[in-house]
């Protein structure tokens, strides 16, 4: 203990630096919310009750101003030096944090955490959850009305996609920052309802949620059409070295150069703008001139 208390004292000394270098402007909140998850620093901006946030995982990209924000790291590689240098009163998280040390130190000095209530990976439960955290910030009426814009978008996407069916199958190749490998997201993923909604299916299964990358792996699976998330995409930088990645070049997707750039904060958890997230993929899976 007596050395979590020596890294406290010197993580208050310090002033976290945001993404561009911007110095925390909010050292003298009294409420000082670090939240550690993508989906729910989503809600919040959309909210409007982001007043107290003063830090965030650096995984969470979208709206474009909490870029603004000092990042307390990888949300699964995280350091209690960093968090402890934003003077949190209290934690969000989602239960998608670690390493498991940094959470015990978390414990251990008694930081105040919340955890939103887990609900089905589907709308009605992103419904749920938006009016959980309304609740809790006080913000009733923007989460009814982010809701009820939700619900709609999500009745047209529905609608126009009874005339596809799912006859465009998909890989979806997401970089994974904390193991530095390229990954896989399989037919149970969240990626793969939005692809349904979109009127696509997963060109992957898979017992979980993401699969390591093989060539063996594309191959068989040969996509129509290929997203890869932005940072994995952003590393390699251009479409010709997507397509020098093992195994896949000799796929549809390649050689129709149906590859595109996909925000990762899109495709791995619901939130209010799903509707028009899925509404996208539709395009980029059944309008090639759109997608261009």
């Amino acid at each position: 203990m007596k050395h979590l208390i020596g890294i406290f004292i010197a993580s208050s000394l310090l002033l976290s630096c945001g993404r561009f270098g911007k110095k925390d402007e909010k050292q003298e909140q009294s409420e000082r919310i670090v939240c550690i998850s993508k989906q729910y620093n989503e809600i919040i901006y959309a909210l409007g009750a982001e007043e107290d946030i003063v830090a965030a995982d650096i995984s969470s990209t979208y709206p474009p101003q909490i870029k603004e924000l000092p990042t307390v790291g990888y949300h699964r590689a995280l350091s209690t030096e960093g968090i402890l240098a934003a003077k949190p009163t209290l934690i969000l998280h989602d239960n998608n944090i670690g390493p498991e040390h940094v959470v015990q130190q978390i414990t251990a000095l008694k930081i105040p955490t919340k955890v939103f209530g887990k609900y089905n990976g589907d709308i009605r439960g992103t419904d749920s959850l938006i009016r959980e955290m309304g609740a809790y910030f006080h913000k009733e009426r923007a989460a009814d009305s982010l809701c009820a814009i939700l619900d709609k978008d999500m009745e047209q996407v529905l609608e126009k996609a009874k005339q596809y069916g799912d006859t465009q199958r998909v890989l979806v190749i997401h970089y994974g920052r904390a193991s530095n490998v390229y990954l896989i997201m399989t037919a149970k993923s969240t990626a793969a309802r939005m692809l349904a909604w979109a009127g696509g299916r997963m060109a992957v299964d898979g017992a979980r949620g993401m699969k390591q990358m093989s060539p063996e792996v594309i191959a068989a699976s040969d996509p129509d059409v290929i997203l890869l998330t932005d940072f994995g995409y952003d590393r390699l930088g251009s479409l010709e070295k997507v397509k020098a990645l093992p195994g896949i070049a000799g796929t549809k997707a390649a050689t129709n150069n149906r590859i595109y750039r996909v925000e990762e904060h899109d495709l791995v958890y619901m939130g209010p703008r799903t509707g028009k997230v899925a509404a996208r993929l539709q395009k980029l899976l059944h309008d090639e001139t759109a997608a261009k």
